[in-house]
């Protein structure tokens, strides 16, 4: 059974993607998959698709790797309407 900060962890996660998305703006631009997203505040976070949904899903996606990358170089993770996202350190899982 998975320690409880672990859940925590994933729910704080897909608390602050859920959270971005609101936040997501888009476009259709002139291009093979036209539906563009972005979210304002996260640098470099982007995605296209063919629909809107594939958009967001790939947005989602985007998120993912970001928040990812941005844990691994330790670098901060900017909060997105009060939710944030609490270094390995703080949420470590005990075994």
């Amino acid at each position: 059974m998975r320690n409880v900060g672990y859940k925590l962890g994933v729910e704080m996660i897909v608390e602050y993607i859920n959270a971005a998305l609101e936040k997501a703006k888009y476009e259709i631009i002139d291009d093979e998959e036209p539906f563009y997203g972005e979210v304002p505040g996260l640098q470099g976070v982007w995605a296209i698709g063919k629909t809107l949904e594939e958009c967001r899903r790939n947005l989602a996606e985007v998120i993912e790797g970001w928040i990812i990358i941005k844990i691994k170089k330790g670098l901060p993770i900017p909060p997105i309407d009060g939710r944030t996202i609490e270094q390995p350190a703080e949420m470590a899982i005990s075994e």
